[in-house]
């Protein structure tokens, strides 16, 4: 089989010939610049820098050399501006604060603070306020809370749709290079078009905004949900609406040339319970989640992913019943997240995208031997008759050590035989 022809049969709930390996398809899924520059070095590849891809979170373009040893199946297509609002062209050097020489978008600009942290600006517009912060001790960018003080009389549900606009010609040719590009391309394809996002709280500030107005603030949001429903229904219907205009464009310059359609990446869980409860979701998300996905499956043969961290046991029906082909991750170490309970309720209903490994405490900090222990357990559980993709539990951080990144990589070379 191909890497496509795995990962149509795995998302058709039939037996691969192999375990789908995905890391750097999304957001979700990747591994930070520093994770990538290790394992470039430990296979003794060309040395050369790390491309910033996901400057927000710093994850790294995963090259072709690379990608051939870590066994990868997937290809992600992303937006052309990253969160911050710029594209990803013009690479230049930079040096992190870890000691790292990356590749940085040339509209990748900052400025440090009194604490010398790092500071980067959206659009790539020194004038416009700060939307990040990196700490000097840190590894990513953290949100700036940017909004003003609220006046109850004065909220406008438009102020939160500024953002979503039908899709331009300009936009449109973009992603028809970007398909051209990929158009003989063995891997399986998931396509990121942007603008479905319903409530995901990394989209919430707008970073990639210069003043972001409506409701910005991430606990004033969560807050919303309750206090101001009809607020939000009003941002999602319209939100909803133009994403399905959208999405009929793009479909037509897509067609069957993308497998799997990154949805959200809107959390409901925490590590022990739900963000919100099933009739919450019901009422709120389900409606607009289930019109976006009722459109793809009508029009187009996409898969549609959602990504929620957490303990969500208790929302995988409503998933399911909202149209989602696909969760990720599986986050085996919250609470209910058991993996082989999961796979024996809805393992047959939806694809489970991720937890082959926990990245809280064994990928992190376990012995390889540990890391090689639990890969292989959880391929066993989640890998009977298709339906499973294996990826970490979200993305591998900066400090995880390489040994174990290996193990990992090699146990699943093990279960898929190829050691």
């Amino acid at each position: 089989m191909t890497s496509r022809e795995r990962l149509i049969a795995t998302l058709s709930h039939r037996q691969p010939d192999q375990i789908v390996v995905d890391f750097g398809s999304t957001g979700v899924t990747g591994l930070h610049v520093k994770c990538i520059e290790g394992l470039r070095n430990y296979y003794q590849l060309e040395n050369r820098p790390v491309k910033v891809t996901e400057p927000y979170q710093m994850l790294g373009e995963i090259d072709d050399d690379l990608a051939e040893i870590m066994g990868i199946d997937t290809l992600g297509l992303s937006p052309k501006n990253n969160l911050f609002g710029f594209e990803n062209n013009n690479w230049r050097e930079f040096k992190t604060f870890w000691g790292q020489e990356v590749l940085v978008p040339g509209h990748f600009v900052t400025t440090t603070d009194i604490n010398g942290d790092l500071l980067i600006h959206p659009q790539g517009d020194i004038l416009a306020p700060p939307s990040a912060r990196m700490p000097v001790s840190g590894y990513f960018f953290d949100t700036i809370i940017r909004q003003p003080p609220i006046d109850e009389s004065a909220l406008d549900p438009e102020d939160n749709l500024e953002e979503f606009s039908l899709v331009s010609d300009d936009d449109l040719t973009y992603w028809e290079n970007l398909l051209e590009g990929v158009s003989d391309s063995d891997y399986g394809i998931i396509a990121n078009f942007g603008g479905t996002g319903l409530g995901d709280i990394a989209l919430v500030p707008a970073p990639f905004l210069k003043n972001p107005k409506g409701i910005r603030d991430v606990a004033e949001w969560y807050m919303s949900t309750l206090s101001r429903p009809d607020y939000v229904h009003k941002v999602f219907e319209k939100q909803s609406d133009i994403a399905v205009h959208n999405l009929s464009k793009y479909a037509e310059i897509a067609g069957d040339l993308v497998d799997v359609l990154y949805i959200c990446g809107t959390d409901f869980g925490t590590q022990e319970s739900l963000f919100c409860s099933p009739d919450t979701f019901n009422e709120l998300y389900k409606p607009y989640y289930r019109k976006i996905n009722d459109w793809v499956h009508s029009n187009t043969k996409w898969k549609t992913f959602k990504h929620s961290c957490g303990a969500v046991y208790d929302l995988i029906p409503n998933f399911i019943d909202a149209g989602f082909d696909i969760l990720n991750p599986v986050q085996i170490n919250a609470r209910g997240m058991e993996s082989a309970k999961l796979k024996s309720l809805y393992g047959s209903q939806i694809v489970f995208w991720g937890g082959g490994i926990d990245t809280q405490k064994v990928l992190p900090f376990g012995t390889p031997a540990e890391v090689q222990n639990q890969v292989l357990q959880q391929c066993e559980i989640l890998g009977k008759e298709g339906g499973f993709v294996f990826n970490s539990i979200h993305n591998i951080q900066a400090n995880v050590p390489i040994e174990n990144v290996v193990a990992m990589l090699e146990a699943i070379k093990i279960f898929n035989g190829k050691i």
